[in-house]
Formats: C-alpha cells, sequence, structure tokens
C-alpha cells in the first residue's frame, strides 16, 4: 500500500533515538471511508440461511454509506449465536459475557460521547439473563443502539424455549409444549423508558437498513427487534412476515404519531408477527448528556486550582 492509500501522512523529520518516521493521523475530514472488503474479519460461522448474514451484511453496508472510520466503530455483543458479531467485524469492540453487553457498552459509550455505540445481541441474551440490564438501559437513555436478532429460540444450544418463544413451542426444554407466557420486547422497551424503539426483519434489508441508520440518528437509546429466522431449530417462525412466503409485512401506519408512548404501547400489541417501523421516538436528556453536565459543574468549582490543590481540598473536607 503506498503512502497515499494509507490512512496516515508522514512528518518531514526523524525521531532523535531511532531514526524512524512518524506517522501521524489524516485530519478525519480527509479520510476515505471503510469499504465492506477492509471492515470484514472472519467468515461467519453461522448455519447457512440464518437471518443474522443479513444483519451483518447491512452493518456492513451501513458503515460504508456513512464512510465511517476504524476509530469510529465500536461493536459489542453477548453471548449467543448473535453475539459472535464482533468476531466478523475487523473493528473495535468487545463479544461480552452473557447478558452482559449492555453494561459494558454503557462504559464505551459514557467514556467516548464521540462514538455511537452498536451492540447486538438475541433474544435470550437480551431478555432472559440479560433483561435487567436491559430496563436500566433504557430507562437511564444512555446513547448506544441494541439491535436483537430475535428467533425465538435459543439456537446456540441447540434448541431451548426462550423468552420470545411462542406459546406451545416444543423445545428440549419444553418437550409438552411451552406454557409460559412469552414477553412483548417493544412494549417492555416503551415501558422501561427507552427512547428509540422499532421492529424490522432480516428478510428485508431495505428496511433493516432504514432502520439501522434511524436508530444511528437517534440521540439516545435506541432498540430494534429484527426478527430472524433460525433454520435449524425453529424454521418457519416468521413466514408470516414474508410476502414471498404469503406473509404480510405491514408498516407502520403513516398516520401513527411516534411520540405518543401510549399509541406506541397500543399498536406492540398486534399479534405475531406485527407492524414493522418505527413505533415510538422521542427526546430526553440522555445519561452521556447529564453525566457531562455534572462533570463541567465540578470541574468549575475547582477551576485554576493544580491537582495537588484539589486533593487537598478534598483532605481538608474529611477533617
Amino acid at each position: 500500500m503506498s503512502n497515499l492509500e494509507m490512512p496516515f501522512a508522514v512528518l518531514p523529520r526523524t525521531t532523535a533515538t531511532t531514526g524512524l518516521t512518524i506517522p501521524i493521523p489524516l485530519p478525519e475530514a480527509e479520510r476515505k471511508g471503510l469499504t465492506k472488503k477492509e471492515i470484514s474479519a472472519d467468515h461467519p460461522t453461522w448455519c447457512p440461511g440464518c437471518g443474522d448474514f443479513s444483519v451483518l451484511a447491512l452493518y456492513f453496508k451501513l458503515i460504508e454509506k456513512r464512510k465511517l472510520i476504524h476509530e469510529k466503530i465500536t461493536t459489542v455483543a453477548g453471548i449467543g449465536c448473535s453475539s459472535r458479531f464482533p468476531y466478523f467485524v475487523q473493528a473495535h469492540g468487545a463479544h461480552y459475557i452473557h447478558g452482559r453487553a449492555l453494561p459494558f457498552a454503557s462504559g464505551v459509550s459514557l467514556s467516548r460521547p464521540d462514538l455511537h455505540v452498536f451492540v447486538f445481541g438475541g433474544d435470550g441474551d437480551a431478555f432472559s439473563i440479560g433483561g435487567n440490564h436491559f430496563t436500566h438501559t433504557a430507562r437511564k437513555n444512555i446513547k448506544l443502539s441494541y439491535l436483537v436478532m430475535d428467533n425465538n429460540v435459543y439456537g446456540l444450544t441447540k434448541n431451548q424455549t426462550s423468552p420470545t418463544s411462542p406459546l406451545g413451542y416444543k423445545s428440549k426444554t419444553d418437550i409438552w409444549g411451552s406454557k409460559d407466557r412469552p414477553i412483548n420486547p417493544l412494549k417492555q422497551a416503551i415501558t422501561a423508558g427507552a427512547t428509540f424503539v422499532g421492529r424490522t426483519s432480516a428478510t428485508n434489508p431495505n428496511h433493516l437498513l432504514q432502520m439501522m441508520e434511524a436508530a444511528m440518528d437517534h440521540d439516545g437509546f435506541s432498540f430494534i427487534q429484527c426478527l430472524s429466522e433460525c433454520v435449524e431449530f425453529h424454521p418457519g417462525a416468521f413466514d408470516n412476515s414474508t410476502p414471498r412466503k404469503g406473509g404480510k409485512f405491514e408498516l407502520v401506519p403513516a398516520s401513527h404519531d411516534v411520540t405518543d408512548e401510549y399509541a406506541a404501547y397500543k399498536l406492540a400489541e398486534e399479534l405475531s408477527p406485527g407492524l414493522f417501523g418505527i413505533f415510538y421516538q422521542t427526546n430526553r436528556p440522555t445519561k452521556n448528556a447529564n453525566e457531562q453536565g455534572i462533570i463541567a459543574d465540578h470541574q468549575a468549582k475547582v477551576a485554576g486550582l493544580e491537582p495537588w490543590q484539589i486533593l487537598q481540598k478534598n483532605f481538608d473536607r474529611m477533617k
């Protein structure tokens, strides 16, 4: 690769100790965005036909379309089939522990407000072991996007009932058919305080990309439920949302007021597969902005003081 192709400019001087030239990053505005080839990592290991392939392909397309560079991409996931995402994206991120992707991503978001963090997970990781974190990240309105690939089953551990498995679903844990009422992710997100709530499907790439872009542009916690079929353990689960299989992909009515929380909640009660699009979106101060305000207030109180003087003031208060 030539120097012109590299994302660095070379200083016209050398270091005193090594004699080597020092590369420095070009201004961000002068760097071209990444291509799919540059952002792709390991070959995905999902089962052939898995809906998660579509989500990954659209994530690459989003990165290309927005002309993002490596320093601006952060991909976080928990544990599960869909949570293998960070392995397949050549960028900063983490494959974190089961159900704990959101707390980790929250730390990244709060410490690096210049980034927009994308978190990927599945219905088990998000709504079962990670259910409490889902609630608290939503109510705190932390600036990040959470896309959950919901296949209504535990796929990685080979066919157990998940929090979104429908009544009557037969799995290794419910061989007689599930008797537990499944959760409604959209209703839960709205109630918890998420400021962007939507639904899409892995079988509709244009809509999926639109939803990912809208979530990325939202200033706050954005949640997308993406119906993503598990062809191995729950094939045909979302045929009723796929027109080429006789189903209907029905959009949220254009007349719907996305700022009306109650109306959004009522729309979310539609039976499977439900409607697709943005159900709820509102503006509310993010935790990121609130914490920056707290930091600025405290820094103003010690303006002009050296670090040792600030430390001394703290010690004096403890006397």
